[in-house]
């Protein structure tokens, strides 16, 4: 029960925390979710017509898959287009984290009386690993938590002037989540009144009646104007019934339907039960996982004597648990909003939990250091492409990986520094996490400026693994008209030089292409497989990382001047 959070360790890791979110931003291998791709195409083909509704896509299915928020806004950071990075399309997102930590911080602050307690509750929730995942890429997450977070923490932050409010903070948290409901789902808005209401109900001193008469119309008047912001999309869309049709039927209404055998055994059983849910929304924390852990265990150890505040956060976390519990498709996505107010109780508890909790995540940082460490040394040294010294990290990497595991070692046997440094190591993780494939963001895993001139305005055939997976080939050739086909048949080179004009092949590392005599190799570079046998795991697992993980691709013309049927589907659609 000892490591308290001086003023001097938490203005250091907030610093380490800051760059650790700008490092890497624009990296393709940065951790994030698939979708940010299919994102990415909508923001692409609805700037290049130029309006700002309908949402354009040339994907089957996927148009209206989210309310428009999310993509204006990619359209604004990219300047219509016309600066596509994954920096410009990504700031946006970690500008919404790093608010969503300020007011974290100025609600802990307030309501706790303590600075240190304030800057913790920030910094713990930014070392959540789900965090880090989805609130730097472009995804709809960051939005969706910072709008939905802003009314709860101005109920902590202002207390009995913003629960007495009559019409200043119901017409904010009405805007607040209006827009929560524009990046994300018109669904929130359950989970979110359900929550204000046991805000409410527990202001009163659970006094129903009183809730009835001074605050049921507040909660009625944030609900209908936040679904009158919403309904804003279906005003300012031409096609409301595809709107219609997409979002709210397929998108909504579908994740009621039973994912394998009936509603009630799903809800017990499976990858979809509400036990996977408890797991995934607990794993959000990451390697700060039984840190959490432990302080739920406190919090119920000390039930009989929580906070107003304190009970307001377990108020806003059962709120959302409760509700998305009910559809069948559960995830501990659908859960960020609360992570917050996780990472609160932390901060609020930090001087009284005990260090097993700090001490796995020790370990677990440890094991994570360690196997970084012994990949980037075995890439470096093998020689996997043939000659040394083209897979190399600068000096800087292996000072951050020696630093790392050295303060994660000294966590592990100094008491005094246990907490502090197990909440450092996680931004220290996912720095080396990011750097781990820093060789290929420079010119090993990119295209020459001769390569990419080639082909500008040309027809080139790229792999597809995922859907909108040329996204991230654009950044690679921009200018070029890509299409996909299958990336499982990536390593025919015979077919697909006898199929395409100009198109991208894998050999394995050390294999060159057996080419035609009219065919050229237009340019290379090296990418990592994204899926692997049961034997080549094995083989990765003896050390034989390079030859396996990743895979030569080629930049190819051939003699076809035909090009592929318009009935043959795009494999990245």
């Amino acid at each position: 029960m000892r490591g308290s959070f001086t003023f001097r360790s938490a203005i250091l890791i907030l610093l380490l925390g800051v760059f650790t979110y700008l490092y890497g931003l624009d990296s393709r291998f940065a951790p994030k979710n698939g979708d940010e791709y299919p994102y990415m195409h909508i923001v692409r083909m609805t700037a290049d017509v130029g309006s700002w509704l309908p949402l354009q896509s040339e994907m089957e299915g996927i148009k209206n898959t989210k309310p428009p928020l999310v993509f204006w806004q990619g359209i604004l950071s990219t300047q219509w287009g016309s600066d596509w990075t994954l920096a410009a399309l990504r700031w946006p997102s970690t500008l919404y984290t790093g608010l969503t930590a300020f007011f974290l911080f100025l609600a802990v602050r307030r309501f706790s009386g303590k600075t240190q307690t304030g800057l913790l509750a920030a910094i713990v929730w930014l070392s959540f690993f789900a965090t880090y995942r989805y609130g730097r890429p472009f995804l709809t997450d960051p939005p969706e938590v910072f709008w939905l977070s802003l009314p709860f923490m101005a109920l902590l932050y202002w207390g009995r002037s913003a629960f007495e409010s009559k019409f200043i903070f119901p017409l904010m948290a009405g805007i607040c989540i209006g827009l929560a409901l524009l990046a994300k789902s018109f669904a929130y808005i359950v989970p979110a009144s359900l929550a204000l209401g046991l805000y409410y109900w527990r202001w009163r001193e659970w006094r129903l009646s009183q809730v009835l008469i001074k605050d049921l119309y507040k909660v009625v008047f944030i609900g209908l104007l936040a679904l009158g912001i919403f309904a804003l999309w279906f005003v300012l869309d031409p096609f409301p019934q595809a709107v219609w049709n997409e979002f709210v039927l397929g998108e909504n209404a579908g994740k009621f339907e039973a994912r394998s055998s009936n509603y009630l055994l799903d809800f017990i059983r499976g990858s979809d039960s509400i036990w996977m849910l408890i797991l995934t929304t607990l794993a959000n924390a990451g390697l700060f996982l039984f840190v959490l852990i432990s302080t739920l265990l406190q919090c119920w150890k000390q039930r009989r004597f929580l906070t107003l505040e304190e009970g307001l956060l377990f108020l806003l976390i059962a709120a959302f648990f409760v509700v998305f519990s009910l559809p069948s498709q559960r995830s501990g996505r659908y859960l960020l909003p609360v992570m917050p107010a996780f990472a609160a109780l932390i901060a609020l508890y930090w001087d009284r939990l005990p260090l097993w909790g700090f001490r796995i995540a020790l370990l677990l940082q440890l094991i994570v250091l360690a196997a970084l460490t012994w990949i980037g040394a075995n890439l470096q040294m093998s020689h996997f492409l043939g000659e040394p010294g083209i897979w190399t990290y600068s000096h800087w990497h292996w000072v951050l990986m020696a630093g790392a595991i050295a303060l994660v070692l000294i966590g592990l046997f100094k008491k005094d520094q246990c907490k502090s440094l197990a909440l450092a190591a996680c931004f220290l993780c996912y720095c080396a996490l990011t750097g781990s494939l820093s060789p290929l963001e420079g010119s090993l895993g990119r295209y020459s400026n001769n390569s990419i001139q080639s082909v500008s305005g040309q027809e080139v055939w790229i792999p597809c693994d995922y859907r909108a997976k040329d996204e991230e080939y654009r950044l690679l050739l921009p200018n070029a008209r890509l299409h996909g086909y299958r990336a499982q048949d990536a390593g025919n080179v015979a077919v697909l030089t006898t199929s395409y004009p100009i198109v991208a092949v894998q050999t394995p590392i050390g294999i060159q292409p057996e080419l035609c005599e009219s065919c050229k190799i237009l340019g290379q570079r090296m990418e990592m497989r994204a899926r692997h046998s049961e034997e080549e795991i094995k083989a990765i697992l003896m050390g034989q990382i390079g030859q396996y993980l990743f895979v030569n691709e080629y930049l190819i013309t051939t003699p076809i001047t035909t090009l592929p049927p318009l009935t043959e589907k795009d494999a990245c659609r």
